[in-house]
């Protein structure tokens, strides 16, 4: 039976109506970032400092320290919550150690509009916003693309994480990789903090995985105006999943320097991550209906199986006041990555769990380039105040690539009685040369953005309009001769409009119209006759409508939102672009600390993922592939009582049933998963000492978590299983 669809209400659909006709907008003006709150004759501009994670330069804490009062918003800067006219939360370092979360999947995991899924055929993190797919491909690093590690970013890298719900386009630009129609993932580099920063931390998990860490700042010079901070980690280890392990080494050095009018920054990192024996996704057979999830801790992964990458990273930034009211900004950066894999999937091909496994062997070069240049000012014309944003991006990706397969009738297993086989030969279909990858596929992204942001009535009415133009090329080249082989070169227009009504200093109502310019996808899967071919960019249109309220002590937000895009499938063994999926829904949360030693973060999140257009109509208005119709998240941390440094936390994460094919037939049951914490800080030999415990899925609950994530697909992730993690942190 098909779910109840969302409807939303009469007054917020005629809240979502302000969109039309209507010039719109948010105040860029926000009085968080870098202006010192001693000097009110420059409070009309936002400095951001490039949202350097430092005490000057981030948007203050929220009450409970587990989000932060605002975030960035692409070439307009730090904007307060209450300003934004979007739906976003920004999640602070304090929050990402008091779970001891090791990726950015662990901290999205307390959003209620974000669940995790997986990249097809790897093992990448894969996010879905709003019901839409956001690859790590297309996290940003202080608002750059494509300068982080792909498919694992570790938090050691991270001082915020934040999240902004729906199509940005404007905002940000087009993400490299095709997502951000849902939303986006803007990572905050660490800076040094106005205090000495000096944290050993060292840790253990369940399967006997070690973890250690070392955490630097320090401030030089006049008012500490040089800073530098260094973090090194490293894992390694076996994972509560059995004879799976896990070895990651992480560096990163920030440096900062604030001068008298302007500001500069730099970061350099590399991460070095090793998965052996990594579980894979499970493909079903054409046919076979859901079979029943393993075991949490069962590993159907061959003992060959690896997945190395290696990335390095480097960014710098600068910013410069013009005047009192002005600012102009520069940024750069580049990656260089390598990853290899020998990877082996499982199609179960029986509800008994027999299964068809192959292997495939890939290495992949990239080298990216990005940066961006801006500026932005104020000035009033009569009773309008105005902040005026320019900027200039330009991106250029290249590939290198090269594969093997073995025989296409692979090898027999069983999903529930996994049987090791000797590795076959991966000789037997090949692309290029796997000692000297040719470049495979090439992106090359620039555009142009203007935006005013127009206050009224004494900042109780903000409307902003802008426009982004941006040019996308898009090459793909022969595996063997390097020759192109497909390819376009196109530019749209991106257009933004918004509007902020403060009728109160605690209560704030917007509406936006956005679009989501996607990069054109390329075609991929099994059993296709177009492998490879790539197609021109798209667009996706939202219209959004909202709520927040502000006590100062919590905040509470509601959102309703439309999303549409054009859609892939294969037909006929030729992947496409046939369709169209609407995604419209409600979302509800709530942060912030309510009472005194208590802190609240979580939300509802509904949403009506539609198939409006299919091939041939077959699936027309039947639920899109993993979507859940009802996500619900509640996290709660209380100190105890009587007990000084000692707080408790428990997190409850909820999803509603989901579909694992376009027709319908394969339904993921629902799941909850239930997560226990507890962090104590004391002192020991006069110095600093945080002892932290973890228990993600206390209950040990089997389960799949996630069915696609890759458009048009439908392989299906497994829970993980139990998994217990204690740490200590020593100042020093």
């Amino acid at each position: 039976m098909k779910p109840r669809r969302f409807t939303p209400t009469p007054a917020a659909l005629a809240a979502a109506l302000l969109v039309s006709g209507t010039a719109f907008a948010q105040q860029a003006n926000s009085a968080q970032g870098n202006v010192q709150d001693s000097d009110p004759a420059v409070a009309t501009v936002v400095i951001t400092a490039s949202a350097d994670a430092s005490a000057q330069g981030l948007p203050a804490a929220y009450a409970g320290g587990q989000v932060a009062r605002g975030g960035r918003l692409g070439l307009l800067g730090n904007v307060d919550i209450m300003d934004t006219p979007f739906n976003s939360t920004n999640y602070t370092h304090a929050l990402i150690q008091d779970q001891q979360a090791r990726s950015v999947a662990d901290v999205v995991q307390n959003d209620p509009s974000v669940r995790v899924a997986r990249g097809f055929g790897n093992y990448q993190e894969l996010y879905m916003i709003r019901g839409f797919a956001v690859g790590s491909d297309d996290t940003a690093y202080n608002g750059l693309y494509g300068l982080l590690p792909r498919q694992f970013i570790a938090t050691e890298l991270m001082e915020r994480v934040e999240v902004l719900r729906g199509a940005h386009s404007f905002i940000n630009g087009a993400a490299p990789a095709g997502g951000s129609i849902g939303g986006s993932i803007n990572i905050l580099p660490k800076r040094a903090p106005n205090q000495e920063l000096s944290e050993v931390t060292l840790g253990v998990e369940t399967g006997g995985q070690g973890y250690g860490a070392i955490d630097l700042g320090r401030r030089f010079g006049e008012q500490g105006r040089a800073g530098i901070r260094v973090n090194v980690a490293h894992r390694n280890g076996d994972t509560a999943v059995d004879r799976e392990e896990r070895e990651l080494s992480v560096y990163s050095i920030g440096v900062d320097y604030r001068g008298r009018g302007y500001r500069l920054s730099a970061d350099i990192g590399a991460q070095d991550h090793q998965l052996t024996n990594a579980r894979p996704s499970v493909n079903l057979a054409a046919g076979v209906p859901l079979v029943a999830a393993p075991e949490a801790d069962r590993n159907f992964a061959q003992p060959w199986t690896v997945s190395n990458e290696r990335h390095t990273f480097g960014t710098v930034r600068a910013e410069v006041d013009l005047g009192r009211d002005a600012v102009a900004w520069a940024a750069a950066g580049a990656r260089s990555g390598q990853e290899f894999n020998i990877l082996s999937g499982i199609t179960v091909n029986n509800v008994a769990g027999d299964a068809t496994m192959d292997r495939f062997d890939n290495i992949r070069k990239d080298q990216v380039r990005t940066g961006e240049v801006g500026v932005r000012g104020s000035l009033r014309t009569g009773f309008v105040k105005h902040v005026l944003s320019a900027s200039a991006s330009s991106f250029h990706s290249k590939s290198r690539n090269a594969y093997g397969m073995a025989d296409f009738a692979g090898f027999g297993s069983n999903l529930y009685r996994p049987r090791d086989v000797a590795a076959p030969p991966s000789t037997f279909f090949t692309g290029g040369d796997m000692r000297n990858p040719l470049v495979t596929s090439k992106t090359i992204l620039s555009g142009l953005a203007i935006a005013d942001t127009m206050s009224f009535m004494d900042d109780m009415v903000l409307v902003n309009v802008g426009l982004r133009h941006q040019r996308i090329k898009d090459f793909g080249y022969d595996y063997n001769t390097g020759l192109e082989n497909a390819g376009y070169e196109q530019s749209k227009n991106t257009p933004f409009a918004a509007i902020v009504y403060k009728p109160r200093n605690d209560l704030s109502v917007y509406a936006n119209y956005s679009e989501g310019l996607q990069r054109g996808a390329t075609a991929s899967g099994d059993d296709i006759i177009n492998q490879g071919e790539i197609f021109a960019p798209y667009v996706a249109r939202q219209r959004e409508a909202g709520v927040k309220y502000d006590s100062g002590r919590y905040g509470l937000t509601a959102a309703v939102f439309t999303t549409s895009q054009p859609s892939a499938y294969v037909q006929d063994r030729v992947f496409g672009i046939y369709g169209e999926q609407r995604n419209r829904g409600l979302e509800l949360s709530v942060f912030g600390n309510p009472v005194r030693g208590l802190r609240l973060l979580g939300g509802l999140t509904l949403i009506d993922a539609e198939q409006r257009i299919t091939a041939g109509g077959i699936n027309q208005g039947k639920d899109a592939i993993g979507v859940p119709g009802t996500q619900l998240n509640m996290g709660a941390d209380w100190d105890v009582p009587g007990v000084d440094g000692l707080a408790l936390n428990a997190r409850t994460v909820y999803t509603s049933k989901q579909y694992a094919d376009g027709a319908n037939t394969r339904e993921l049951p629902s799941w909850t998963r239930l997560d226990l914490g507890a962090t104590y800080h004391t002192r020991f030999m006069e110095r600093d000492l945080t002892l932290r415990a973890r228990v993600d899925n206390v209950t040990d609950k089997n389960y799949w978590a996630s069915a696609g994530g890759y458009p048009g697909s439908s392989y299906l992730v497994l829970a993980a299983p139990r998994s217990v993690v204690v740490s200590a942190t020593l100042g020093f």
